[in-house]
């Protein structure tokens, strides 16, 4: 059986159906295969983000944020709350409510924008024909495209010597369906994902929270004054970050597990009721592509493409998590919004250097552009603003003054070249600087720019106003 399509998207993650919905929009007879089949055993739209990545954790982060805040934080609000506990079971509904939703919300936008859902594995051969094993059949379909999008996603990394058992020792899927708050909790990785699951876990009332994580640096891609800060309240929140251990041995014994790892004290051993193992992702790209497609991958398995998400195959695109740059569904999405407009015969292009990047702790961390020591080791000149949120009026009403904001600006031309955040709601404050940094904007153009008072968003122009060393909130040591 053949069917032929303008274009067959491989994904129904946030980077294949948001390529699927534009190419549909465009006017391009389009089919999106996706294999996602959810706990119930039904077929789903979404992906990791919207089932068991993004969606799941940030409803998780929000319910325990919410939880934390009630039982300790309220009182300074003249608000007195007696008795509260936990329901994790209801917690967990609501998690699981939302994905629904969500991934129901995916379903009919496909439907009203006439995109074929095709429900099983897709593999690419040679001349743009998809061979796809659909669910609960055994005779393979033939599809055949003018154009083809790749957006297979990514998965779990695994480690040998720390294998997964049952519920003892996950991944971050598992991570977010703990049916008891564990007493001792062990993560094997100190990124975004292992951050945010250890602070759902710790202000749910685990006792412990121990992370590992192989690396000498904490959080490396952010700047360094964000990362120390990072840590510094991190820790104070109850999360011991040990850095430079590697995890050697892992063993289950009846509900616990017992890790043996290595740090500058030397050889360590702990025992926890739960481990997660979060120590990155990986391309889904084993099996993408027949042989005789000739598709071209790199040794991490990620596959080649140009800056517009060319393969090295004519009218083949990938995009999202299985191509180099950050593993973030905005990204991706973007990236299936520009390959559709090119497909239609459009110009489009992504600005890879204003991707923002939000680890949704408590407070957030978000950044944008260029850190200040990848700025000192290329020896550009630049010029650093930053404003602290104690000093903002609107974080002391709410009662979040931890954090503050950075700007970095060229020194020669005052173009924005990175702005980082810690603090309450950055995650939604650093969509501000990368609408600057996509305009082209100045320091002296946000300096210039009326903010609303009394605003956390006042910090970000405090910042560029420090550029110049003439912040209004706080006193500046002004250079004559």
């Amino acid at each position: 059986m053949s069917d032929q399509f303008d274009v067959v998207v491989i994904g129904g993650g946030p980077a294949g159906y948001v390529a699927a919905i534009r190419c549909a929009q465009l006017g391009l007879n389009t089919a999106c295969i996706d294999q996602w089949i959810n706990p119930r055993g039904k077929p789903v739209l979404g992906g990791t983000c919207l089932n068991v990545g993004c969606i799941p954790s940030k409803a998780l982060l929000e319910s325990s944020e919410r939880f934390v805040q009630t039982r300790h934080e309220l009182s300074d609000h003249g608000v007195r709350v007696a008795g509260v506990e936990l329901d994790l079971d209801a917690m967990l509904a609501r998690k699981d409510r939302i994905v629904q939703e969500l991934t129901k919300g995916i379903e009919q936008l496909f439907k009203a924008n006439k995109v074929s859902w095709v429900q099983g594995r897709g593999q690419l051969q040679g001349g743009k024909e998809i061979k796809v094993t659909e669910n609960g059949r055994e005779k393979p379909r033939r599809l055949s495209a003018g154009h083809v999008i790749l957006a297979p996603g990514s998965s779990p990394l695994e480690l040998d010597h720390v294998s997964l058992q049952g519920d003892i020792v996950v991944d971050s899927t598992g991570a977010l369906d703990f049916h008891a708050v564990p007493e001792r909790l062990g993560i094997i990785g100190a990124g975004v994902i292992g951050l945010e699951l250890g602070s759902v876990w710790r202000r749910l009332g685990t006792e412990t929270v121990t992370v590992l994580e192989a690396q000498d640096t904490f959080l490396p891609i952010t700047d360094e004054q964000v990362a120390a800060e990072a840590l510094r309240i991190f820790k104070g929140q109850g999360l011991d970050v040990q850095l430079n251990s590697r995890v050697t041995d892992c063993k289950v014994e009846g509900q616990t597990v017992e890790i043996q790892y290595q740090n500058d004290g030397g050889e360590q051993r702990a025992t926890f009721d739960k481990l997660i193992v979060a120590v990155g992702r990986r391309p889904n790209t084993d099996a993408l592509a027949a042989d005789e497609a000739t598709l071209l991958l790199d040794e991490w398995g990620l596959v080649h493409v140009d800056e517009q998400c060319r393969t090295n195959l004519p009218g083949v695109y990938a995009i999202g998590d299985a191509v180099r740059g950050p593993m973030l569904a905005h990204k991706g999405a973007e990236e299936g919004v520009m390959v559709a407009e090119l497909i239609a015969g459009h110009s489009a292009a992504v600005n890879y250097g204003a991707v923002p990047s939000v680890i949704y702790t408590m407070p957030e961390v978000a950044w944008v552009g260029e850190t200040e020591q990848a700025l000192r080791a290329a020896g550009d000149a630049y010029r650093s603003g930053v404003f602290p949120f104690s000093a903002s009026g609107r974080a002391r009403a709410i009662g979040e003054t931890g954090g503050f904001i950075k700007v970095l600006a060229d020194a020669r031309t005052d173009r924005i070249l990175g702005v980082h955040m810690i603090g309450h709601h950055c995650g939604e404050l650093i969509s501000e600087a990368v609408i600057a940094m996509e305009l082209g904007a100045s320091a002296e153009d946000i300096a210039l720019t009326m903010f609303a008072h009394p605003t956390l968003s006042e910090s970000f122009h405090e910042a560029a106003l420090a550029v110049h060393q003439r912040p209004l909130h706080i006193v500046s040591h002004r250079k004559r």
